[in-house]
């Protein structure tokens, strides 16, 4: 499964966080991790009673849970396997109809830079297993066949797909999977909160009495920030080279491909975008580090209260228009 994303810094307070969310609960604050997803999850609450707090955070859990096995292509029953070993069609949970139908409008928006349809490709390359390598030209020609927003039709809980495509939900379904988390949250009564799944981010109202401070970190010098983020009420996800990847004569292989080469792409070394939901966030973060700074920002322009942090392959920093008034002042 694809579930692992580069880790976002996160500075709560005064407290700078040089690891990821590395800090200690101050008093009035519920804090609570667990292993889902492929990496840790963790859950901070705010401002509520501390068994209301547990309560809405066990919930949260065990709906983040469900979704891992209704999601994960690494579980036979989940639907996306299911779907892949079909006859071309079936009718899926709601939940997954509602993932489909996001990515394939991403799909379209970023014509083809974003693709649903990347399991064989994932497969191939072995990434996510203890032996990756580099595959043969033909191999991967044979991985891209029937892929494209065209490769999938959502009607209502209905889909059907083109034969030759595997569905992977990974570079959207975690994001989907820490809204509905907060969704629980939020249904519970809880007001402030954050939720991190390995760097996908939902930051829930205030910390305190000031927006939540999110430090993006630099994807050569893992001891910098590039910048700090005041957000709430927002999702952050960043995307990028450096988390899983292999060396192969002298050239770095990572896990973000181009679905129209089917080789990792080489336009950026690491997006952060900011966007009113975790799954959205998500899929743009993938598409825009496939596209480029150029094409990402235009991309960027077509979802409205979105922004994004371009780290191009040269080193060099971009921020969309709409970024500004994320930074965090001084």
């Amino acid at each position: 499964m694809l579930w692992n994303r580069p880790r976002v810094l996160v500075l709560l307070g005064l407290i700078v966080a040089l690891g990821w969310w590395q800090w200690h609960p101050q008093p009035g604050e519920v804090r609570r991790t667990r292993l889902l997803m492929g990496t840790t999850v963790e859950v901070v609450v705010l401002g509520t009673a501390t068994d209301q707090a547990e309560a809405a955070i066990e919930a949260a859990f065990a709906e983040m849970t469900r979704l891992e096995r209704l999601l994960g292509s690494g579980y036979a029953e989940s639907d996306p396997a299911k779907l892949s070993r079909s006859q071309t069609e079936m009718v899926v949970a709601e939940e997954t109809a509602q993932i489909l139908e996001l990515g394939l409008q991403v799909a379209r928006e970023s014509r083809g830079a974003f693709d649903l349809g990347l399991g064989r490709l994932n497969a191939l390359w072995g990434l996510d297993g203890p032996d990756p390598r580099v595959p043969k030209p033909d191999q991967i020609k044979a991985a891209l066949v029937g892929l494209g927003p065209e490769a999938l039709d959502v009607d209502g809980v209905r889909v059907r797909r083109r034969q030759e495509v595997a569905i992977d939900l990974g570079a959207i379904a975690k994001g989907y999977i820490v809204d509905r988390g907060v969704q629980v949250l939020r249904d519970h009564g809880v007001t402030q909160a954050a939720l991190n799944a390995g760097g996908d981010m939902f930051l829930l109202g205030h910390h305190r009495d000031r927006p939540w401070h999110i430090g993006i970190k630099h994807p050569r010098k893992t001891t910098e920030v590039l910048a700090t983020l005041s957000l709430q009420n927002r999702a952050v996800v960043t995307s990028g080279d450096y988390e899983r990847f292999f060396e192969e004569g002298g050239e770095r292989y990572h896990h973000l491909f181009d679905p129209k080469t089917g080789y990792p792409a080489r336009a950026c070394q690491s997006v952060t975008v900011v966007a009113p939901s975790t799954a959205l966030a998500d899929a743009l973060a993938t598409a825009v580090f496939v596209l480029g700074v150029e094409q990402g920002f235009e991309l960027i322009g077509r979802f409205p209260e979105t922004a994004a942090l371009i780290v191009a392959s040269d080193g060099s920093q971009h921020g969309s228009p709409g970024l500004e008034q994320y930074r965090a002042g001084p």
